[in-house]
This record gives C-alpha cells, sequence and structure tokens, in this order.
C-alpha cells in the first residue's frame, strides 16, 4: 500500500509540533529530530514531514517561498463528521493558526480552510458518505 509524506518548511520546529498536536496528530519521535519531524495524520498511511527552512533548502537549489505570502499547495485533509472539521479548525486556532476565509458548505460536503503558523494551507472537509460514493452530482440528483 502507498504512503504519502507532505514535506513543509518551518520556522520554528517546536511550534509548528506544537500545532500539529494541537489539531489531533501525534509525532512519530523515530522519525524526528532537530531538523525535523514526523506528523502521523493517518497510521501507515499520511505523513507531514516539518522541516526547519535550513534543513528543507538542502532538498533544492530553488529558493524556498514564504507561505504566508504566497502559497504554493493546499493539502486537504476529509475527517468522518462536519463536528470534527470544526473542532480541527478551533484547536488549530487556538495554537497560532488562521482561518483564511469563511466555511463553504455545500450540503454534501463541508469545508474549512486552516493554515498553521507558517501559512502552510490546510483544508479540512467532511463529504456525506452516499455522495462520496456515488459522486456529487448523483447525490444532488437524488435529492431534489
Amino acid at each position: 500500500m502507498a504512503s504519502m509524506f507532505v514535506n513543509l518548511p518551518v520556522t520554528d520546529l517546536d511550534r509548528a509540533k506544537a500545532f500539529y498536536t494541537a489539531i489531533g496528530f501525534r509525532i512519530n519521535p523515530q522519525f524526528s529530530d532537530h531538523n525535523a519531524a514526523c506528523v502521523v495524520v493517518e497510521e501507515d498511511h499520511s505523513y507531514f514531514m516539518i522541516h526547519t527552512r535550513e534543513y528543507f533548502q538542502t532538498f533544492t537549489k530553488l529558493p524556498i517561498g514564504d507561505p504566508s505570502v504566497n502559497p504554493a499547495s493546499s493539502t486537504a485533509i476529509f475527517l468522518e463528521t462536519r463536528d470534527a472539521v470544526d473542532k480541527a479548525v478551533v484547536d488549530g486556532l487556538a495554537a497560532g493558526g488562521a482561518e483564511p476565509g469563511e466555511p463553504a458548505d455545500y450540503g454534501f460536503m463541508y469545508q474549512r480552510g486552516l493554515t498553521d503558523p507558517d501559512g502552510n494551507v490546510i483544508d479540512f472537509g467532511w463529504m456525506d458518505p452516499v455522495a462520496a460514493a456515488q459522486g456529487p452530482e448523483a447525490f444532488a440528483n437524488q435529492q431534489s
């Protein structure tokens, strides 16, 4: 089975670890040190690797941008309930994150954006399981 690692540069590794644990993830100490930390999103499948900007720079010769000014990506994490989406965002705000816009409620899908303290974008969402299985258009047709 494939696993996904999203690599993010951060300015303060301890602050970033505190933020990501506050929104419900855990740090895997086996793959963490003074340069980086492995944030477990979903066991055996999905992870963030948060790197100090200096260490992240060793992966590329290109300049590293400032995600709070020029975001280059957005990671979407879908949770099991709308309440879980709200909790993740509220916990993230309390841990130093920001909500860049209003929640989006499409009926079959609910999303809220969150940025970590460095400006990296994480979108939390929920989708009705029937809509996820059938596709939004088929789900909407059944509702009318």
